[in-house]
């Protein structure tokens, strides 16, 4: 299979330019990168791709084996690398593919040149001394009413998810995003995302790391972003002026501003 077209691989940007890989988040497309897309292109290559199952990706490559793991989307992350013989990638992982971009570089920490974790959580769930944001209870909640009518789930998760209820558009959007998707590989990525625990895999990262987090995020609250930034040997935290879990939507040139002051400082 051309892995291009499985996985709608498009590449923008300054020739030349260190390459910045923005990986969407669960429900979300490449799209919900728009409006950072151009402030990164100005001094770098950007190459954008859905996740399999997600966008304009090839939904038949879905196998419900491979990706019932985090693993299988790192998998298909490498993949690319391989298949454009990319070298010195700065991955950028927005929520679910924050922990997707540890799991790919820590398996070949030679293709990347530096990680951003964006509004990420590598364990949605509260335990003694770790704060996820949600206790099993809500998990399996979220879980069953989304089993029981997705769209209905979507209508009423994204608003939540985007926060900024003065700016309702942005939840529509996220709410539009989310319809989209195939239900059968929506439902399978959202058991994926909320019931993982990577905690164990942020201390083997060893490439520059910038993790960044919104003051205000129901999703990944502060303590998430705290969390992570201390797991990761010599990483730095950022935390945006922005509501809410897409801050590439809400707060877009703050987000931009943070990410391409990053990717100067790896050239």
């Amino acid at each position: 299979m051309n892995v291009r077209e499985r996985s709608n691989v498009t590449v923008t940007g300054r020739e030349g330019g260190p390459m910045v890989m923005l990986a969407h988040g669960f429900g979300c497309d490449q799209n919900m990168w728009r409006h950072i897309t151009a402030t990164l292109g100005e001094q770098s290559r950007v190459l954008l791709f859905d996740h399999v199952g997600a966008g304009r990706s090839d939904v038949t490559a879905w196998d419900s084996d491979r990706h019932a793991t985090l693993d299988g989307y790192a998998r298909d992350v490498l993949e690319i690398c391989r298949d454009l013989d990319l070298r010195d990638v700065i991955f950028v992982g927005h929520s679910v593919s924050a922990m997707i971009g540890v799991l790919a570089v820590n398996e070949q920490p030679d293709r990347f040149a530096g990680l951003v974790l964006l509004t990420p959580s590598p364990c949605y769930i509260d335990e003694e001394g770790y704060r996820g944001g949600f206790t099993r209870d809500d998990i399996d909640e979220l879980l069953d009413s989304l089993d029981s009518n997705y769209l209905g789930w979507s209508a009423g998760m994204a608003p939540m998810i985007m926060g900024n209820p003065d700016r309702p558009e942005l939840g529509e959007e996220l709410t539009a995003s989310f319809c989209r998707a195939d239900p059968t590989i929506a439902k399978a990525f959202a058991r994926v995302t909320f019931l993982s625990d990577h905690r164990a895999d942020l201390a083997r990262v060893r490439v520059p790391t910038l993790v960044i987090q919104s003051a205000i995020d129901a999703i990944a609250p502060p303590e998430v972003g705290a969390y992570v930034n201390d797991q990761i040997t010599g990483s730095r935290l950022v935390t945006l002026d922005a509501t809410g879990h897409c801050p590439q939507l809400s707060a877009p040139q703050a987000t931009a501003q943070a990410i391409a002051a990053f990717v100067a400082e790896r050239r």
